[in-house]
């Protein structure tokens, strides 16, 4: 079960050691590439949640394993979380932490879902679009739906712009049974 609060306070603590270090984007950086660790590894998440393993064990692998990539602030918070029998909540405080980064930056997160790839130049004109929509930065996250059978859904925050052909589909047959037609 997610702990969501728990990682909450340690993205906020961790986000605040990083200011006072001048270290945001470097941490940012070396979460990203541990979320991405965790997302691709599962015996990475396993060995997270095992009560089996013992303290010094996962200590010595994730110092082994991130030792050399990641700094000495986020390999002493790692330390630190393991040594709290909180290793399974990194990949919650990873997206807290970027949340928090954004937040802080101006940036707000995209989520973009097309029936078919974006290329480069697509993906460039779409975020300056939805930049000015949204008067922020915005750091899309691409993905390939192909049920939507056409054009886009996009969510930024609580709002969602669904440019679809599936939805487009949805509101002709809602028109034709007899719903209103807008």
């Amino acid at each position: 079960m997610k702990n969501l609060r728990a990682a909450r306070r340690y993205a906020v603590a961790l986000m605040a050691e990083a200011e006072y270090t001048r270290a945001v984007d470097a941490i940012a950086d070396d979460l990203e590439l541990i979320g991405g660790l965790f997302k691709s590894s599962r015996d990475l998440r396993r060995l997270s949640t095992s009560p089996i393993v013992s303290v010094g064990r996962k200590t010595r692998i994730f110092d082994e394993l991130l030792g050399k990539h990641v700094s000495k602030e986020t390999l002493g918070f790692i330390r630190l979380l393991i040594s709290k029998h909180r290793e399974s909540l990194l990949p919650d405080i990873v997206d807290e932490f970027v949340r928090l980064r954004d937040e802080k930056q101006g940036i707000v997160p995209a989520d973009v879902r097309s029936a078919i790839p974006l290329t480069a130049s697509e993906e460039k004109a779409l975020r300056e679009k939805l930049e000015r929509y949204a008067e922020k930065k915005v750091r899309l996250g691409v993905s390939v739906e192909p049920e939507l059978r056409g054009g886009l859904r996009v969510r930024i925050g609580d709002t969602v712009l669904d440019a679809s052909i599936k939805r487009q589909l949805e509101l002709l047959r809602e028109c034709l049974v007899g719903a209103s037609c807008e």
